[in-house]
């Protein structure tokens, strides 16, 4: 039997042992990814609702490039989907259940999901940094499934209200736009911060705006596709550069991305992780700079780091994020950030139109953000 049938059994067959009440497991549907490039629509039984949790109906659902490295490839980075899950984690939604002890949501209030549940309990978690918890279950992360579903139960301390003039896909946008406010706050962007970004996908550009929010006074912006620097342009990089796969032009276009910037460049954000926009990173980055890491592309680099590290520059792990909801939301409400130009393509919720939006974000191209519109 082919890999993808017997993923697609295993998934029937998961689906119906976890049925508790057959009314609720048909009325709530959810996408699952049962193999290499293989989703279906099928039912979702949801755990019961705790006191301490929320049920939400989700509204507004976008496609991560974690989402689109799992459909393709049944894994992201070192996190391989070993058995049917569903998909999704960047939504926003509507409360249709509180728990017993919940006293600050209410039915009916418009929330956006932190994705991922932490112990709480453990050194990280008291520390803090709960976004590097062993234990971490974060929806669409395998084996925790997602949220590209009708309804999902929620501990309600990770659902965030949202104001009335910010819509329910700028509240699932909250979950990207937090990786740029995370990985800002973790390189100290401010006034007197030049900032080279390598990548202009979703992480590359939401950083983008994140750092003039936080007052970067010069951004420029580097990727191998002429449509994405457009977009990057009208968002306000003060600098664009077309780069070559070829790892031989490092040097090169490290003088373009240096001339492009004018003085300095204080940080770098490495959106992609290849060999080469690493190597780029380390080597255009001013002595006593920070080079921070967020592209997961290859688990494994080859970079000149002994270069870099006599020059004293910092290179500083990006991994999700932790504590930033209230100022995304607070963002998005003053409107110093504005989301919206990053939705590129919207879908529905049918199989068919689930498998188109994947696809659509997986050539990338011109699609910024794909989002389900539920």
């Amino acid at each position: 039997m082919a890999e993808t049938e017997i993923m697609a059994q295993g998934g029937v067959e998961a689906i119906m042992s976890c049925k508790g009440g057959k009314n609720e497991a048909e009325e709530n549907m959810a996408a699952w990814l049962l193999g290499i490039k293989t989703l279906r629509i099928q039912p979702y039984h949801l755990p019961p609702l705790g006191p301490h949790d929320v049920k939400v109906r989700i509204r507004a659902l976008g496609i991560c490039g974690s989402d689109v490295h799992h459909f393709k490839n049944m894994r992201c980075a070192n996190f391989i989907v070993k058995k049917p899950m569903v998909i999704g984690h960047e939504c926003a939604g509507i409360i249709e259940e509180v728990g017993s002890e919940v006293n600050y949501l209410a039915v009916g209030d418009r929330v956006a999901l932190e994705p991922g549940i932490s112990c709480r309990r453990c050194r990280l978690c008291k520390d803090g940094r709960y976004n590097l918890c062993p234990e971490m279950k974060f929806f669409g992360s395998p084996p925790t499934n997602g949220s590209l579903a009708n309804k999902v139960v929620h501990p309600a301390n990770l659902c965030f209200k949202l104001p009335d003039n910010v819509s329910l896909e700028e509240g699932a946008m909250c979950e990207p736009l937090s990786v740029g406010v995370h990985a800002c706050r973790r390189a100290n962007i401010g006034p007197e911060t030049n900032v080279l970004i390598m990548g202009a996908g979703p992480i590359g550009l939401v950083i983008l705006l994140v750092a003039r929010a936080f007052g970067a006074p010069r951004i420029v912006i580097v990727d191998v596709d002429g449509v994405r620097l457009s977009t990057a342009k009208n968002l306000g990089a003060d600098g664009i550069i077309r780069v070559s796969t070829n790892i031989q032009d490092v040097g090169e276009e490290i003088v373009q991305i240096q001339n492009a910037m004018g003085s300095g460049i204080d940080v770098s954000f490495d959106c992609v992780g290849y060999n080469k926009t690493m190597t780029t990173a380390l080597n255009a980055t001013r002595s006593g700079g920070k080079v921070c890491s967020i592209g997961l592309a290859q688990s494994e680099m080859t970079v000149p780091l002994t270069a870099a590290a006599a020059r004293e520059v910092d290179v500083i792990g990006i991994f999700r994020y932790r504590h930033t909801w209230p100022l995304c939301i607070e963002l998005l409400k003053t409107g110093k950030i504005d989301v919206k130009p990053l939705i590129t393509h919207r879908f529905g919720f049918s199989e068919k139109e689930v498998e188109d939006a994947f696809e659509t974000s997986a050539l990338g191209g011109n699609a910024i953000k794909v989002m389900f519109n539920l």
